[in-house]
């Protein structure tokens, strides 16, 4: 990797679901959901899996009424996704920073912070690039990826999940969701 902060151009964790912990391979979030917990609309999310921006990496939609899954790392990138746009960042570059979230291990992503001076993305792993991005004039804003990861963390923990394996719902920490509890005790 190279020393320093560069652009985005090139180049197994386990969660824990109502208290339990669950492989994150094996939960996927419906649509709803996903729109949750990373704050956009469910037509913003659909153009988004059709045109290829994000796509749903547990289960795509086959046709009229299927349902897509999304993992937690696609709901990460779908509220990163969503904060770039609402900063003016070009569409080109923003889709040349997902396909770099992509191809990182799940557990460098908490550690990273994406600076963008409006027409590159640069990924910064630690305090020192972001200062030495800045002391070069290029950073005007980042995201704090590991914030987001904890923000859609707490938003997924009181949303529904589900099980890829099963297909069960994964009920989130919410008592008081009294429909959820119904759901839960249609499923066991």
């Amino acid at each position: 990797m190279e020393s320093g902060p560069y652009p985005l151009h090139g180049g197994g964790s386990a969660r824990s679901v109502a208290g339990q912990p669950v492989p994150e391979e094996t939960v996927g979030y419906r649509g709803p959901t996903a729109c949750a917990a990373a704050g956009i609309t469910y037509r913003q999310l659909d153009y988004w899996a059709r045109t290829g921006l994000v796509e749903p990496s547990v289960r795509p939609a086959y046709g009229s009424g299927s349902q897509r899954l999304y993992s937690f790392r696609d709901v990460v990138v779908l509220k990163i996704v969503k904060r770039f746009l609402d900063t003016g960042v070009a569409l080109q570059n923003i889709r040349a920073a997902v396909q770099h979230l992509r191809g990182r291990e799940l557990a460098d992503l908490e550690r990273m912070t994406l600076m963008s001076d409006g027409a590159t993305v640069y990924e910064c792993s630690s305090p020192d690039e972001v200062v030495d991005l800045l002391q070069g004039g290029q950073g005007v804003f980042g995201i704090a990826v590991g914030v987001v990861w904890r923000d859609v963390e707490a938003d997924l923990s009181e949303l529904h999940g589900e099980r890829v394996d099963t297909g069960e719902t994964l009920v989130g920490h919410n008592p008081a969701d009294e429909l959820a509890r119904r759901r839960r005790d249609r499923a066991v």
